[in-house]
Order: structure tokens, then sequence, then C-alpha cells
């Protein structure tokens, strides 16, 4: 059995609580890269400064409430 094998086997023996805890050091000890939340962030400073730079793309509230309204229909 290799480490990684015993180090889970040994994880999921833990409690729910004691797991979460654990993941969550996990995840926070990987570089900034593998963390989902950094590129949703990197995508929305994209998409703000689109916006900044070309005003013209954003959509007014009634155009966007139409436009999710309209993909409910379908």
């Amino acid at each position: 059995m290799t480490t990684l094998d015993t180090v889970e086997q040994l994880a999921l023996e833990l409690s729910e609580s004691q797991r979460a805890v654990l993941a969550s050091r996990m995840l926070h000890s990987l570089p900034a890269l593998f963390l989902e939340e950094d590129e949703r962030l990197a995508e929305a400073k994209k998409r703000d400064a689109e916006l900044d730079r070309c005003p013209a793309l954003a959509l007014s509230l009634e155009k966007f409430d139409a436009k999710i309204r309209g993909r409910r229909v379908q």
C-alpha cells in the first residue's frame, strides 16, 4: 500500500467535521492557481476591465431579465 493510499484510508476514518478541517487545510496548502475561486475572481476582473474599456458591452437590467426569461421558456 502506498503512502497516499494509507493517508487516504486514515483520513476516511475521521469524522465528517475532522475530514472537512483536513480538506480545508490541504486545499489552503496548495498554490493559489489551484483554487477555483481565484480563477473566478480573475475572470470577474477581466470582464470588469472590458466593461471599463467598452461600456456598450453592458446589458441593462431589462435586457438581462429578458435573456433569463428567454432561457426559461426553451
